[in-house]
């Protein structure tokens, strides 16, 4: 046996939605005595998934912190959300990880669902264990289970369990470097049991193919091999822990964790082979001595506590009330789900919880002198793909609708506000319906803020086909002095993207200089609202004429005579809509390649081809220009045919023309809007 690592260490629950990944978490605390009794996901008593808005769901929408000791050593369990829509939490959560356990179900079919998180765990160099759930009525051999699984993962499988198998059913499984047959107790420890004599053959050939693997890694392990040497069992454990700790193989193993099956098994797998904390600092690169170190990786604004920062020791120690970063620790806890016990310190590797830190932000490195090393692995924040507008149907609650969403973002740095200056509206976006959905019960049940939420406007353009020339004449008289301005202008199209020009070519003094900057800001007002109701773009206008009196003419005059002559002179210039046109991406498994083809074309996109996406094996990336207005709820239905994991990335390219029954559609909801308003 391998011997056992020492200090706190922390692994990752991570895996795809409705693998059973809080439910593993529950046995693994229950296994480990840390609760007294087992919860349930369906009856809403679990450590995990503790939010209202989880609960709700039966799923998880953030990720949840726990502890337990097994067998005298300090474990800290992160669970996951599984919905790539949480996303965020989850990368976060495994930049402070030592290892990760990544859960799946025993179907090849939805392997696929395993792609994004097996490729960032690889990229990351995070060592991880594969666990294959709810084993218990699966009729599939093993060795197919494994096969299909071994095509999203880069990294060699490495079956350390076969099962055994009564009826139709799993009733246990063999453990190929031990060569001990455990047979499973619903909710209760394993027995050992005799290796059943119909598994002896299965169990060699597939431990020979086991030690194969190892000896992939290890020259004297291979001419062992090739000798008819078999190693002991601790060389062999030895070889295995090595192996994980060096991310060169994944082992797998086996169970239910709704029956506590193979959870034992599964901490001692963690106990004596997982990496200490010295050795993930090996892998970011951050030295093991100098000053204390912690980095936040969950931000909670918790109800009537305050703002709780959960955070990773890296190095040396914490003490309630010290200070890092200039801030001083108010409160330290040890965290288990939603509840807080209060501790007087912590040493490396703990995850606690840090109170009323009000300036530390999620992903900061805090130290005592507020000189924060490089720390290697820190994700990116995640790109929106999905928005709402967002605002407040009591206008007296816009300034606390501002702070609520503030806060929002520091919870999740994947929900992003924006002020679209077009439609002049507040934008949450993020990474899908749901994930806003979340977003806004939490304005409410957090904060106590009800917001209105509605899909984002297109910021629609017009512009003009035709030329025109036309005279703006403004003449008020009011008894004493008049208002007088006249002008003659030119008005032209501009080639896509020119923008908007003003030209004086007025000759003789037919108006004074000091009114022409008043004549252009006459047209630029125009430009807010062109005829067919949106800002005009691409156009020229050239002052030609005009005349004045030398009393009643102002500025004031003169751009009420350009805006005059704008409102006769645009209608005629033959207006038609723009739409913007993005330049869209999306990457997905080469086996939905077509489907997304027929998903773009049925959108008003052009296909501009597809390649092979850059570092996934299987994967490819369609290229596309597709109208903003197609692009709003593209995600769910890239989702639906993607088995959840397609993504794309959308920049804006060009503005196109839009005409036919499509524009005047648009233009008439325009014109409803506007006579609503008045």
């Amino acid at each position: 046996m391998t011997e056992v690592q020492g200090g706190v260490r922390c692994v990752a629950l991570v895996g795809p939605y409705l693998s059973g990944k809080t439910t593993l978490m529950e046995s693994m605390l229950h296994v480990a005595g840390a609760v007294h009794r087992k919860g349930s996901v369906t009856e809403g008593t679990t450590v995990g998934n503790f939010s209202v808005e989880a609960r709700a769901r039966q799923m998880g929408v953030e990720m949840t912190a726990a502890h337990a000791n097994y067998l005298g050593d300090e474990w800290r369990f992160l669970d996951c959300p599984g919905s790539v829509e949480f996303a965020q939490d989850s990368l976060n959560a495994l930049a402070c990880a030592d290892a990760a356990v990544v859960v799946c179900e025993p179907e090849p079919d939805r392997a696929v669902t395993l792609a994004p998180v097996l490729k960032h765990l690889e990229d990351a160099g995070i060592p991880h264990i594969l666990f294959i759930n709810k084993m218990e009525e699966v009729t599939l051999p093993v060795a197919d289970i494994i096969a299909g699984l071994q095509q999203v993962s880069n990294l060699p499988l490495v079956l350390r369990q076969v099962p055994i198998r009564e009826g139709e059913g799993v009733t246990g499984y063999v453990d190929l470097a031990s060569e001990r047959a455990y047979h499973y107790n619903t909710d209760a420890v394993s027995d050992v049991v005799p290796v059943p004599d119909d598994m002896a053959a299965p169990t060699a050939e597939a431990r020979n193919e086991m030690l194969e693997s190892l000896a992939d890694f290890n020259d004297d392990l291979l001419e062992r091999l090739l000798e008819e040497d078999i190693p002991d069992t601790s060389d062999i454990y030895a070889n295995l822990a090595q192996d994980l700790q060096g991310n060169l193989i994944v082992p797998v193993v086996l169970g239910a964790a709704l029956h506590d099956n193979g959870v034992k098994r599964l901490l001692k797998l963690l106990r004596h082979e997982v990496p200490p904390v010295a050795k993930t600092l090996e892998r970011k690169g951050l030295p093991a001595e100098g000053e204390t170190v912690a980095q936040v990786f969950k931000t909670a604004h918790v109800p009537h506590a305050g703002k709780l920062s959960i955070a990773r020791i890296w190095r040396g120690s914490v003490k309630d009330g010290e200070t890092l970063n200039g801030e001083r620790v108010s409160g330290l806890f040890q965290v288990q789900g939603e509840e807080r016990e209060k501790i007087g310190s912590a040493e490396a590797g703990e995850v606690v919880g840090f109170g009323r830190m009000e300036d530390v932000r999620t992903g900061d490195v805090l130290t005592p002198s507020g000189n924060a090393p490089e720390i290697d692995g820190w994700p990116e924040p995640l790109q929106p793909v999905y928005g709402f507008a967002v605002g407040t149907e009591n206008k007296a609650d816009e300034v606390k609708l501002s702070g609520a969403l503030a806060k929002l973002t520091e919870e999740d740095p994947s929900l992003v506000i924006t002020h679209n200056a077009d439609t002049n509206q507040m934008l949450l976006e993020g990474q899908g319906e749901m994930h806003l959905l979340v977003a806004f019960d939490r304005l409410e049940s957090k904060f106590n803020l009800k917001a209105t939420k509605v899909r984002p406007d297109v910021p629609y353009k017009e512009t003009i086909r035709k030329s025109t020339s036309v005279q703006g004449r403004f003449k008020r008289q009011t008894g004493g002095h008049g208002q007088f301005g006249d002008v003659h202008v030119d008005i032209r199209p501009q080639p896509r993207g020119g923008g908007f020009e003003f030209e004086d070519k007025i000759f003789g003094g037919h108006i004074p200089k000091q009114y022409i900057p008043a004549v252009e800001t006459g047209v630029k007002e125009y430009l807010v609202r062109g005829p067919l109701g949106f800002p005009v773009v691409d156009f020229a206008v050239t002052l030609t004429d005009g005349s004045y009196h030398a009393v009643d003419s102002s500025e004031q005059a003169f751009k009420q005579a350009a805006r005059i002559a704008m409102t006769e002179g645009m209608p005629k210039c033959d207006p038609v809509l723009l739409e913007p046109i993005y330049e869209v991406k999306i990457d997905v498994p080469s086996e939905f390649t077509s489907k997304v083809h027929s998903l773009v074309s049925g959108r008003r996109g052009q296909l501009l081809g597809f390649d092979t996406l850059e570092g996934w094996r299987g994967w490819d990336q369609v290229v596309a220009h597709m109208p903003q207005a197609e692009i709003g709820d593209l995600i769910i239905e890239l989702r639906s045919l993607t088995l959840g994991v397609g993504n794309f990335h959308a920049t804006f390219d060009h503005m196109n023309e839009l005409s036919g029954p499509d524009a005047d559609k648009i233009v008439r909801a325009r014109q409803g809007e506007a006579a609503a308003a008045q």
